[in-house]
C-alpha cells in the first residue's frame, strides 16, 4: 500500500512540474517538436480559384512558410492554426502574407504581400502598414474627384467622366492625398456602372495623368490629373457617353503584375454620391478601417 501511494504520488509530482511550453509542443515522428500558431484575421477577401493565402515566418531575415489556405466568401479562413516546428516558430521575428499562384513552383514569396508584423513576446499584430505590405495607415489619406469631360468639346455630356482633382477653390488642384506605394503596388480608378466596374486608369504620381484613355473623347486633352471621359470604345452592355451622377467611384490598390480585371480587395476610397452634379468636388469616403485586413498572430 505504501508503495502504490509513493507512486501515485511521484506520478501527480512529474505533471505538476510540466510547463505550458511543454503542452504546447507535440513530439513528431521524426523527433523534431511543433508548436501551434494560430490566425486571428479579418477583413480578408478571398482571392481567383488559381491563387492562395500563404503564411511566412521571417526567421535570421529569410521567410520561412507556414502553410496555404483561402478564404470563403463570408471572410472565413479555411485553416487557422498551423504547426510550425518549435526552433523556427521561437526564433522568428515578424509573420508576413502574401498571396501565392496555384499551384506554384516557385519557394520564395511573391511580391504580393498583403499583411505584416513584429513578434512582441507570443503575439504579432498584423496589418497593410507593414514594411513588407503597403507600408503606410492610410488613416489620414483623402480623395476627391469631379464630374466633368475635358477630352470633348460638347457640353451635354459632362456628367461622362471622372477626374480626381479638387476645383473647390476655383482652379484644379490635386484632388489625391495618398500615401507612395512600394514597386509592387499601383493605384487604379474605377467608375460602376450597370454594376460593372470600369477602369479609368492606373497611376502612382497624383498630379499627372494614369496611364489609359480608353474611352476618352479626341477634342481636347485631359487635365495633368487621373480621370477618364467615358465617351467612346464602350464595353459590351453599356453606351457612352454616360451619366455618373449616381454611380459608384472607387480608387483601389491593385498589385503589379496583376492578373484580374476587377479592383483588388484594397479599396481606400469609395463614393456612392446622390445625384452629384458636373464641375463641383465630391469627397469619398475613407473606408479603410472597414476595408483593410487586420489581426493578430499567435505562437
Amino acid at each position: 500500500m505504501k508503495k502504490s501511494a509513493l507512486f501515485l504520488l511521484s506520478l501527480s509530482l512529474i505533471a505538476a512540474s510540466c510547463t505550458k511550453d511543454d503542452e504546447d509542443n507535440t513530439t513528431t515522428s521524426t523527433g523534431n517538436t511543433t508548436k501551434s500558431m494560430t490566425l486571428n484575421l479579418s477583413n480578408l477577401a478571398p482571392v481567383e480559384a488559381d491563387e492562395r493565402y500563404e503564411g511566412w515566418v521571417i526567421v535570421d531575415g529569410a521567410p520561412v512558410s507556414t502553410g496555404l489556405f483561402t478564404v470563403s466568401d463570408q471572410g472565413v479562413l479555411s485553416e487557422t492554426t498551423f504547426d510550425i516546428p518549435t526552433a523556427t516558430l521561437d526564433a522568428a521575428t515578424a509573420f508576413v502574407l502574401s498571396i501565392e499562384p496555384f499551384p506554384d513552383t516557385d519557394p520564395a514569396p511573391s511580391d504580393i504581400k498583403v499583411l505584416g508584423g513584429a513578434f512582441n513576446s507570443a503575439t504579432a499584430m498584423v496589418d497593410v502598414s507593414h514594411m513588407a505590405a503597403l507600408g503606410s495607415t492610410y488613416n489620414t489619406a483623402s480623395a476627391t474627384y469631379i464630374l466633368a469631360t475635358p477630352t470633348t468639346n460638347d457640353m451635354m455630356d459632362e456628367l461622362s467622366g471622372v477626374w480626381f482633382l479638387d476645383n473647390s477653390s476655383g482652379s484644379p488642384m490635386q484632388g489625391l492625398n495618398l500615401p507612395s506605394l512600394p514597386a509592387n503596388w499601383v493605384y487604379e480608378g474605377w467608375a460602376v456602372m450597370n454594376g460593372m466596374p470600369i477602369s479609368t486608369g492606373r497611376f502612382t504620381a497624383l498630379d499627372m495623368q494614369d496611364d489609359a484613355a480608353n474611352f476618352s473623347g479626341m477634342d481636347g486633352t485631359g487635365p495633368s490629373y487621373p480621370g477618364e471621359d467615358f465617351i467612346q470604345n464602350a464595353p459590351a452592355g453599356l453606351s457612352f457617353p454616360t451619366d455618373l451622377t449616381n454611380a459608384t467611384i472607387v480608387i483601389s490598390i491593385e498589385p503589379q503584375p496583376d492578373n484580374s480585371p476587377k479592383p483588388f480587395a484594397f479599396k481606400p476610397f469609395v463614393s456612392m454620391p446622390a445625384g452629384a452634379s458636373a464641375h463641383t468636388a465630391i469627397s469619398m469616403t475613407n473606408q479603410v478601417d472597414s476595408n483593410f485586413p487586420s489581426g493578430t498572430v499567435t505562437r
